[in-house]
């Protein structure tokens, strides 16, 4: 499902994009030596539990292969990511207290709003910008809500 509406996107904006699933983590390295021999330009990085865990791991593949990184796993920017951009865990965890704090004074669940997130965090690496030989545009520097240098 993902994989679709990713790759729509990607012809949208003319850009050809090639996925690689990764089971697990020793299948990471093989993962991005493989998209940078196919003659990968960037490296997008969907979110989980083996992504946020291996953050230190793909975003120095990523530098050592010269691929410009972006994901939305919280800290993929601090660990050497070029960006991060995605939903506000801070926010995100405060809505889902208050729905806990609901069913607990009697709510029932299924009688919840289904809520998407409101807040989004960019967060950009300009250690790794310059490692890579980018420069960040000001525009972009001035809508970011962290920067790390």
């Amino acid at each position: 499902e993902w994989d679709e509406a990713i790759s729509a996107t990607a012809r949208t904006l003319g850009l050809q994009l090639q996925i690689v699933k990764v089971a697990a983590p020793s299948e990471i390295s093989g993962a991005i030596a493989t998209l940078k021999k196919q003659g990968a330009d960037a490296l997008f990085m969907m979110d989980g539990p083996m992504l946020a865990q291996a953050a230190p791991e793909v975003t120095a593949l990523a530098l050592k292969f010269r691929l410009p990184s972006i994901a939305q796993s919280p800290g993929f920017a601090e660990a050497g990511g070029l960006l991060q951009f995605g939903a506000d865990i801070v926010e995100l965890i405060r809505s889902s207290a208050r729905h806990v704090d609901r069913i607990l004074r009697g709510a029932k669940p299924e009688d919840l709003p289904i809520e998407q997130p409101t807040k989004f965090e960019l967060v950009v690496n300009l250690n790794t910008a310059k490692a890579l030989g980018l420069k960040i545009p000001p525009s972009v520097l001035a809508r970011a809500d962290r920067v790390v240098e």
